[in-house]
């Protein structure tokens, strides 16, 4: 396994799937953060565990990872994986997490902060 995927997946099991800030409210009051969420799904067997899909997918190869998430989309539950290609272009891969496949790529949109905050 490539030394930055190695450090990712490690990252991943200190502080979860994300850094917390991604939280669904339910209706009866409990907060859930997304890596909460994640491990219940894959306890569940309603998703794959995202080692699964970093350790085996080619698309990732030779990109540096920078976040991941776990979105709900039309009742289908993705993992959306921001990487940084070779030419230093930020790239989005998107995977279904119950199966593992992949979905598509493309090149993700940032804004960025201009000196002194101004548009």
């Amino acid at each position: 396994m490539k030394r930055g995927v190695g450090r990712f997946l490690l990252l991943c099991a200190l502080f979860g799937l994300s850094s917390g800030s991604v939280r669904a409210d339910h209706d009866d009051g409990r907060v859930e953060h997304d890596h909460e969420r994640a491990r219940r799904l894959v306890r569940a067997g309603d998703i794959l565990p995202l080692e699964r899909i970093l350790e085996n997918d080619a698309h990732l190869r030779g990109r540096r990872l920078l976040e991941v998430r776990l979105e709900s989309h039309r009742g289908e539950w993705i993992y959306e994986i921001e990487v940084k290609d070779e030419q230093g272009r930020v790239r989005e891969l998107e995977y279904d997490a119950r199966t593992g496949r992949f979905i598509r790529e493309h090149e993700e949109m940032r804004k960025r902060a201009t000196a002194g905050g101004g548009r």
